[in-house]
């Protein structure tokens, strides 16, 4: 069994270049208030409002760099809030998923498709998946012990040379287990 270092993630957008430059204003770019674990990404301090046909959700916060398209990963109790359906989707794989608007301080966008309920994730460097016996897109079982035991399966892979050890679960798997960013949990 090895160790695996669990960290939350809380509702957040990924932004395309000409995305940020409509909601802030031309020339933008984002300002890193938070290095994350995974090399290059970022919390940013600019948020917006996702905007969906029943109720809009503030204070949105950016996760840098940009991207080629942008991403929009949402809570499940999120999408009841927007109204719109829940995709339960590993990052990027954005075909056929729900759109919304969303609003920054300088304008707003219409997106067609994009908004994830994000599948729970490990990020492993190639070499330590080749020594884990590991590829990109296998799954594993994560066990975290506590007042809350949990099993997480169906836990993705995702192997390449800029990762670094972290599983990623959301915030309401995380308040199901009573688990806090650090946790520590075991590949069974």
């Amino acid at each position: 069994m090895s160790d695996v270092l669990i960290n939350v993630s809380n509702r957040h957008v990924h932004l395309q270049a000409e995305h940020l430059e409509i909601l802030f204003g031309e020339g933008s770019s984002l300002t890193n208030i938070k290095d994350l674990i995974q090399p290059g990404q970022f919390a940013a301090d600019e948020t917006v409002e996702l905007v969906g046909p029943k109720r809009s959700i503030p204070g949105v916060r950016i996760i840098g760099p940009l991207r080629a398209q942008t991403q929009v990963e949402v809570l499940a109790a999120d999408t009841f809030t927007l109204g719109i359906p829940i995709e339960l989707r590993d990052s990027g794989d954005l075909a056929g998923t729900p759109g919304l608007k969303i609003v920054g301080p300088k304008g707003e966008i219409e997106i067609s498709e994009g908004a994830i309920v994000a599948a729970r994730h490990l990020h492993l460097h190639t070499d330590e998946a080749a020594e884990l016996g590991y590829k990109d897109k296998d799954t594993v079982v994560v066990k975290v012990e506590g007042p809350r035991e949990v099993v997480f399966g169906n836990v993705l892979v995702r192997v390449g040379d800029n990762y670094k050890h972290e599983m990623h679960i959301d915030v309401e798997e995380a308040n199901c287990a009573l688990l806090s960013n650090g946790a520590i949990g075991k590949i069974v």
